[in-house]
Parts: C-alpha cells; structure tokens; sequence
C-alpha cells in the first residue's frame, strides 16, 4: 500500500487530493496547523476513528514554518508521495503580511525537501511542490508564441505570495538536481470549487449571488472586474498532481484549461444560473451591476436594482491583468484532459452555495 503525505490537508486541493488518493487505495497522512477551532469541514466525511485498526487516513499537527515538526512527521509516516499544498495563498492578503508568506511559502518547501534528505528518503520519496500562475505576473512580454504561460515562459511575480512562490519552484528544483530527488513543480493556474475559501472572488461571487437570489443579501462589492483569469475545476487539477508523481521522470509542469475569462463574465455567469440578466454601467471604481431581467420565478429581484459595487480597497498595489496558461505538455505527455469547463464549474459552485443559504436561512 503507498502511503501519501498532504500538507493543507484540510484545504480544497488538500481534501479533493485526499478523497482521491484513498479512492486509489493510498494510506493517507495529513498535516493541519493547531487551532482554537476545528477547521475540518472539507475532510470530516473521510476522518476516520483513529482507534480504528486500520486506519488509511490519518492527522498530525505540524506547522510549515517548524522544521523540527516537519521532519518528525515524515520520519514517521516514511511516505511514497509529499504533496506540499500548505501555503498561505490569498494574493491580495500576502501584500499586508509579507514576512509570513516568506515563511511559510519559501522556506516551508525547502523544510520538506531537506526533511526528506537528512532522513536518506531521496531515493524513495516522490515530492510535489503547488506552484502558482502569480509567478508570471501578467507580464506580455514573457508569453510564448501562441499568447499563453507555459514552462519556458520567464517568471515575474507582482506580488509577496508571488515572490516567496518562486523561491518555492526553484528550490524544489535545485534540490531535484542536486540530490537527483523526484520532486516536481505543478505550476497550477486557478481553480475553484464548492469547497474554495469564502474569500477567493470566485467564492465570494457565488456566495454572494445565492444570498441576492435568496434575498438575504442586498449588494457586494468587488475589486478589479477587468481582471482576467484562468479558472478550472480543483477536480481535475488534483488529479493531475497525482499523475505527474506517476511519471517516468520529474519534471515541472503548467495545469491550465488554455482559457481566459474576466471577473466581469464570471459574475454574469453566477447570476445567469439563477436567471437573473445584469447591465454594467460606469467605468473603474464607479463601476455598478444593475439587474435587467429574472427569467426563472424563484428568484426574483428588483428590476434596475443594484447588486454589484466597485470598492478601490480590493485592488492589488500592483495587479496581475492576465493570466492564461499552456497545457499542452500535460495533455501530450501524460495525457490529461480536464472533465470540467467553466460553466459546469460555475453552476457547480452555484448549486452548492444556493442549497448552503437555503439550509442555513
């Protein structure tokens, strides 16, 4: 039986990665940071009673910023597979506590790998390092010859997550040809599920929109709404960070759907699952979304109402415009073809948040 070892097990990658790694018959070991409250919500279905003979999921406390409590945990779980999810990953958040990020996103990969090598594991244990589409920045000029990111594309990062990231990617990489250790970087553009934090802006439009449907809710606001992004399904994309640890040899790759859509056309999106059509007037932080037409009788609103305002507080000091990512090599060497596109995935979050609102009014 292979064992796997998750960091930010209680995630959305850690729990989708999680359910499907027991599917695959793995023993499954997961680190969760201490707290005051349980924060388990996404992997309470598959916790199993640890006096249970035996046991295929099983929780540590550890931290990535102690290297003394990484190691001990990987000392003991001596595992086929890391997976190191863990990072501190709100972008706009990492510009107002730049040194934590430095902690935990830099120096945290590199507390792994070097656990892994003091305790003679380099040989056995298999290392995937989540890596991030913040490391291009946006930038134009650094697409490759069909206008998206891909694994030769030069890094830019705009932001403190951006920045400790890539120190994440290239020490990964360091360690992969120094001590010849299978250790590989997914650089994973976005991806959303149910299951995202509340305040991702995907999340935060889906729930947002089921409360203004449900009339729980009267308006949001939002930040940069023309920002473009590459939004995929965490579904499909955990899935690929199982099968480049099944590959021949360790290599890094781009996990994107090739697709690009503006935050913008995601809310239009999230309203037109409950059949409501939005007008966009105003221009930059004078930015408004009124309602024009409910098609579906359940939710109706307003005509001419307001549901959606521009606040200046969201933007990012320095903003990433567009990110859109290559998957060719994924899908040509180890043939992944995602099972989700964006509006099977809108509707996804959507569906999840309505009933959410429902149960909880």
């Amino acid at each position: 039986m292979k064992v796997a070892l998750i960091t930010g097990v209680t995630g959305q990658d850690g729990s989708y990665l999680a359910e499907l790694l027991l599917e695959k018959g793995y023993k499954v070991h997961g680190i969760k940071r201490r707290a005051s409250s349980l924060n388990t919500d996404r992997i309470d279905h598959i916790y199993q009673d640890p006096h249970h003979p035996k046991p295929r999921f099983k929780l540590h406390y550890g931290d990535l910023t102690d290297s003394l409590n990484i190691t001990k945990v990987i000392q003991e779980c001596q595992p086929d597979e890391i997976y190191n999810l863990g990072a501190m990953s709100h972008v706009r958040v990492s510009f107002d506590v730049p040194e934590y990020v430095g902690q935990v996103d830099a120096l945290g990969p590199l507390r792994i790998l070097e656990a892994v090598r003091l305790l003679g594991l380099e040989k056995k244990t298999k290392i995937y390092q989540a890596s991030t589409s913040e490391l291009y920045g946006g930038m134009p000029e650094n697409k490759n010859d069909k206008g998206f990111y891909d694994e030769n594309s030069p890094f830019y990062p705009r932001s403190p997550y951006g920045v400790a990231k890539i120190y994440g990617f290239w020490i990964t990489k360091n360690y992969r040809e120094a001590y010849g250790m299978f250790a590989c970087n997914g650089i994973l553009f976005n991806h959303e599920s149910p299951r995202r934090g509340e305040t991702f802006v995907t999340r935060k439009i889906t729930r947002a929109v089921a409360r203004i449907a449900l009339g729980q809710k009267e308006k949001f606001y939002l930040g940069n709404l023309d920002a473009k992004r590459d939004w995929g399904h965490a579904k499909d994309y955990v899935r690929m960070m199982w099968m480049i640890l099944q590959a021949e040899q360790a290599e890094d790759w781009v996990i994107a759907t090739g697709e690009t859509t503006t935050v913008r056309d995601f809310v239009r999106m999230a309203f037109a699952e409950v059949g409501i059509e939005l007008e966009f007037k105003g221009d930059g932080s004078n930015e408004k979304a009124y309602v024009v037409s409910c098609q579906d009788p359940n939710y109706q609103l307003e005509i001419g109402k307001e549901v959606l305002s521009v606040d200046p507080t969201y933007f990012r000091p320095t903003e990433v415009d567009l990110l859109i990512g290559d998957p060719s090599k994924a899908k040509n060497k180890l043939g992944w073809v995602p099972e989700h596109d964006l509006a099977s995935l809108v509707k996804d979050m959507m569906q999840s948040d309505l009933k959410l609102f429902k149960n909880e009014h």
